[in-house]
């Protein structure tokens, strides 16, 4: 699904290319937010209530309203400029649920690691595995409210990105914020993968 391709509809129309993309992120950074701001249909969420089973295994520091959690994934679709439709899988933010990314990245075009400037350090685990997959990601730093503000570079330096990777900020509630987020990605990942047309020489 990672490069997709398009048929032909039966009038001749062009369909538009299917297109694999995780979300990704530390827990309660606002993945299931994200797909459910930007998804065209109802969501699919396999979220739990978070229950007593979890204290001291759940670090909850910076999200203690949070009531819920991802414990498989979340899936949405978007149809982008009627060129591709993007089919959206959120990962669970919680380590005793990284056992779902292979399965949930698996023929992924590239990712959205989002970050919380609360926990930054949260993203990480996130950041490395799409390192080690060589799948290309952008960084999105979702703006909470009462969260400090960082400047983007600052935010690259401190998550050791190399000059390559997109870092933007982001509002996980806002449809035209994800929409941006989503099309950045797809350029960037389709740059990294040697999909995009090259230009012409003179």
């Amino acid at each position: 699904m990672a490069s997709g391709h398009s048929d032909r509809g039966p009038r001749g129309r062009r369909l538009p290319t299917a297109v694999k993309i995780v979300i990704a992120g530390g827990f309660g950074v606002g993945k299931t937010t994200m797909v459910g701001t930007v998804s065209e249909t109802a969501p699919l969420r396999t979220e739990e209530i978070l229950t007593d089973e979890g204290v001291g295994v759940d670090d909850l520091s910076g999200v203690e309203r949070k009531k819920t959690t991802t414990v498989a994934m979340d899936f949405g679709r978007i149809t982008m400029r009627d060129e591709y439709v993007l089919y959206l899988f959120g990962t669970p933010g919680q380590e005793r649920f990284w056992f779902m990314w292979d399965e949930v990245s698996l023929g992924a075009l590239g990712a959205v690691v989002l970050a919380d400037t609360r926990r930054l350090s949260d993203c990480f685990p996130s950041v490395d595995y799409f390192e080690r997959r060589g799948t290309p990601f952008v960084v999105a730093v979702n703006c909470f409210e009462g969260a400090q503000q960082f400047d983007l570079a600052e935010i690259q330096m401190a998550l050791n990105l190399g000059p390559s990777v997109p870092v933007m900020l982001c509002d996980a509630r806002s449809l035209e914020s994800c929409k941006k987020i989503l099309i950045d990605l797809v350029l960037h990942a389709m740059k990294f993968r040697g999909l995009l047309p090259q230009p012409q020489q003179a």
